[in-house]
């Protein structure tokens, strides 16, 4: 318990370092979101983070910006990005959300639908080349449930994102 409150904590004096302007915080409650941003990981927990993603873009009438990023850290030791081994995790991952892809298209409430799917390492690479390119409003993501050991290691995406966005975080268990 006392480590989440620490995690807490750290997130909100990082938030303080770098708030929302007042007047996008005005705008978000006065509107609500208006692009939701969600990070899937691949996990069977997907589905059901994307359908969560889905429900809050059509209840604010936002745009939705689906967002994977395939791990390299291993392919990083190996010297190399084998390109065909990467276009078909790229394929694999697209084939496996078609179905919550179109149905978010075709949901009058969703005015867009965008997937972004980038090789790298996965924290930089998100927050580089996908938050700060989107400038979400809320992002969301899942929990892993990391071991203790793997959490003290490599931490968790979901921390990460408390601690290095500047917009509202919805993990989903």
């Amino acid at each position: 318990m006392g480590q989440g409150i620490t995690e807490i904590e750290a997130a909100r004096s990082d938030r303080a370092a770098a708030p929302c302007s007042a007047k996008r915080r005005h705008t978000m409650v006065e509107e609500g979101y208006g692009k939701v941003f969600v990070a899937l990981d691949g996990t069977d927990q997907q589905d059901f983070v994307l359908a969560r993603a889905i429900k809050v873009a059509a209840n604010n009438g936002a745009k939705l910006y689906i967002g994977h990023v395939i791990d390299s850290t291993a392919l990083e030791s190996a010297g190399a990005y084998p390109v065909d081994l990467i276009n078909g995790l790229e394929s694999a991952f697209r084939d496996s959300i078609a179905v919550a892809v179109e149905e978010a298209k075709a949901n009058p409430d969703i005015p867009s639908v965008e997937i972004m799917v980038r090789s790298g390492r996965i924290r930089e690479t998100l927050k580089d080349e996908m938050l700060d390119a989107v400038k979400p409003d809320l992002v969301m993501c899942g929990a892993r449930g990391l071991s203790s050991i793997k959490y003290a290691l490599l931490g968790s995406i979901s921390t990460f994102l408390l601690r290095s966005s500047d917009c509202d975080i919805l993990v989903v268990k």
